[in-house]
């Protein structure tokens, strides 16, 4: 599962074209970047095209592998739920997100759950059609695999973060992350807007809303931002940066 920042600009840019073929949207996915025109033929003739309502949820924890998706538009949300009904989010897909591409390989069930977040609309190849095709052209695995790699490093970072850091430093974090992706400069500084609510964020970085909005209140009153309504503009990049810096 993994978008680099501009994969997303190049799906919605070929999404705008007035018939995109499926072969233009697989090529623009990071996931399936270092294919051949050929081996990127094969995939396209095994793919279909998913719309997904608001809330619909695409697959569930412990299910069965049935194939791995490649977000086209809107937003699709990785979680798990804790025994006591806790959830916690592992990351939010837009376009070029690729997802549960692991066990598609290992053939063991989804490690999470995956829902839309609004309606969107989904690449799906199932897990037979995508393993007939590795097994054609090994080098599709071998290649798909070394994109994989990279999202797998993504995650050890953020089992890193859950286990060693506070909430606020998991919210500096992520406040970086989104300045680093999204932000655009303005007279006060690096500004971006906020797509996730509290309660959402709070999920994202493993605590609960009222924590979000008391660490996002004290970093204001020390003037390292300045958050007005989901608007956030960082101040003080230098003194945030050198807060996260102390914990490790």
């Amino acid at each position: 599962m993994h978008n680099d920042g501009t994969s997303g600009d190049n799906i919605d840019s070929i999404m705008s074209h007035r018939q995109p073929t499926m072969t233009d949207v697989l090529r623009a996915a990071p996931l399936f970047k270092p294919l051949t025109d050929s081996e990127i033929q094969l995939l396209a003739a095994r793919a279909t095209l998913q719309t997904h309502a608001a809330g619909q949820m695409l697959f569930s924890e412990a299910e069965a592998c049935k194939g791995l998706y490649l977000v086209v538009g809107g937003r699709v949300r990785i979680f798990k739920v804790s025994p006591s009904g806790r959830e916690h989010v592992l990351a939010i897909e837009g376009p070029g997100s690729s997802i549960a591409e692991l066990p598609v390989f290992d053939g063991g069930t989804y490690p999470a759950s995956a829902a839309a977040m609004e309606e969107s609309e989904l690449v799906f190849i199932s897990r037979k059609d995508f393993q007939s095709i590795c097994l054609e052209q090994p080098q599709v695995a071998l290649k798909v695999l070394q994109v994989v790699g990279g999202r797998l490093r993504r995650l050890v970072g953020i089992i890193e973060e859950l286990s060693f850091t506070t909430v606020r430093h998991r919210l500096i974090s992520w406040i970086l992350r989104e300045a680093k992706s999204r932000g655009r400069s303005t007279e006060r500084g690096l500004a971006f807007t906020m797509e996730a609510g509290h309660q959402e964020l709070a999920a994202q970085i493993g605590t609960v809303r009222e924590l979000v909005s008391r660490n996002l209140a004290r970093l204001q009153a020390q003037g390292f931002i300045e958050v007005s309504g989901r608007e956030v503009t960082i101040i003080d990049r230098e003194a945030l940066e050198a807060d996260l810096a102390s914990v490790f």
